[in-house]
């Protein structure tokens, strides 16, 4: 379908745009503000009882563009934590302490930011050992870990890697440009990774512009 241009006695182009007001930049910056906050919140209550645990996901994925571009870097609404399932008990009592609340949704363990928390902004439990979802080729690695500068262990490059390699969503297709972007992930990846998971990195290297 051909674009018409508006009509002379109508209102120009630039009038018709809809503007960003000050307090609609303010929403934006806050929302990224309390996805951080949430993270640091949950990351301190796990650390002050001695709960091994990894950062991993999207946050994951910004901590390690980070180190490289932090321009590059892009924002995410929830907060993904790798843990162990023997550890449940305990991670309750604790993110509970820190005003998190409990719940379980399409069975992913989560919990939300309070009472009134959406299930889609919270904190999001995986397990080591199990699959995530039971079309992922293998399940969960182990937890192993760097520390983001703001004090928070975040998943190994390569376990990372794996995982959005096994998730193979869009979003996951797109984190992995970002981690490629940057330069922290390239071909010579493909000859240390399983047949399958090498396949797919192969399509993500192929289709920068996906």
């Amino acid at each position: 379908m051909a674009i018409v241009p508006p009509a002379e006695n109508s209102q120009p182009w630039t009038d018709r745009t809809v503007g960003m007001s000050s307090a609609v930049l303010d929403r934006m910056e806050r929302a990224v503000a309390k996805v951080r906050e949430r993270l640091l919140r949950a990351a301190a209550a796990l650390k002050r009882v001695g709960i091994p645990f990894a950062v991993c996901g999207g946050n994951a994925v910004a901590s390690w563009v980070a180190t490289v571009d932090e321009g590059a870097v892009r924002n995410t609404r929830d907060v993904d934590l790798l843990v162990r399932r023997s550890d449940l008990a305990s991670i309750t009592l604790a993110l509970e302490q820190a005003g998190f609340v409990a719940g379980v949704v399409l069975d992913v363990v989560l919990f939300r930011d309070g009472a009134d928390g959406k299930p889609s902004e919270g904190i999001h439990l995986l397990f080591t050992g199990e699959k995530t979802r039971p079309d992922h080729l293998w399940p969960a690695p182990e937890i192993q870990t760097v520390s983001d500068p703001e004090n928070f262990p975040v998943i190994a490059l390569e376990s990372l890697v794996i995982m959005k390699l096994m998730s193979n969503r869009d979003k996951d297709r797109m984190h992995l440009r970002d981690l490629i972007g940057v330069g922290l992930v390239d071909s010579s990846w493909l000859p240390k990774l399983p047949a399958p998971l090498a396949s797919r990195l192969q399509q993500v290297l192929d289709t920068p512009d996906a």
